[in-house]
């Protein structure tokens, strides 16, 4: 017999309920995973197409052959899968908060667990993304590390943030400290819900070399409409890193 509802996992977070449920779209014929956490759904396996953009966004404008690259947030894990959906990438260093997301991938509670985590370029850590954005390396494993690309899929927007310890990093102080992590060449980008913020893309092109906000429009099977979010790219200079670009 087929389950229409299913809750898989429920905890209490610092953040609120986190909850991972299953229920099948009848008008669709489609089975669907969500997340929510406190009051706010989080992430629908639904809607994906700005997750994978994020990703596709990011990469095609890296020069290096071999790019390691940082995604802050798995959820669902679709912009992971779209960045290791590139062969050339070298390793994906996923970092997440909230250690229950990580272990439903572990459990393959979640469609694309048994493929990331199968995956021997990805690597999750259990970590707070924001703190390492502030600390001297990203990967604990190696110290000063740097990266091609750094992705970032936490917050609803700059302005509507999960917590309002993260909104230094939508700061040009914040974005600074982001490039810090870059290689000379990188990349950064950052999902949001919302239309352009036309401050806050002043001030990624305050930080660095180059940088753009992408609307990118998917479909809404629920309602038969097109939906929109905004991808915002920083490009580093070649040359130097953009630590110093402020």
């Amino acid at each position: 017999m087929t389950v229409d509802f299913e809750e898989l996992s429920f905890r209490e977070t610092p953040f609120g309920e986190l909850i991972l449920r299953r229920r099948t779209e009848v008008s669709l014929g489609v089975e669907v995973y969500e997340v929510k956490l406190g009051d706010e759904f989080l992430m629908s396996s639904l809607f994906t197409g700005s997750e994978v953009a994020l990703a596709r966004l990011a990469l095609e404008r890296l020069a290096a052959p071999c790019p390691d690259v940082v995604v802050g947030g798995l959820g669902l894990g679709y912009t992971a899968k779209a960045v290791l959906a590139h062969e050339r990438v070298r390793s994906l260093l996923v970092v997440e908060a909230l250690k229950d997301v990580i272990d439903w991938h572990r459990a393959g509670l979640v469609p694309l667990g048994a493929e990331l985590t199968s995956d021997p370029r990805c690597r999750f850590v259990n970590a707070d993304f924001f703190a390492l954005v502030d600390s001297e390396g990203m990967d604990s494993t190696s110290p000063g590390r740097r990266f091609d690309a750094i992705l970032v899929d936490i917050d609803h927007s700059p302005r509507h943030l999960l917590h309002p310890q993260h909104a230094m990093l939508y700061t040009r102080e914040g974005l600074v400290r982001v490039a810090r992590h870059l290689r000379p060449g990188g990349v950064f980008g950052l999902w949001s819900n919302d239309p352009p913020d036309a401050a806050f893309q002043a001030e990624l092109g305050r930080v660095f070399e180059d940088s753009e906000a992408c609307v990118v429009k998917f479909p809404n099977p629920l309602l038969g409409t097109e939906a929109a979010c905004t991808v915002y790219i920083g490009m580093s200079s070649a040359l130097s890193s953009m630590s110093g670009h402020i």
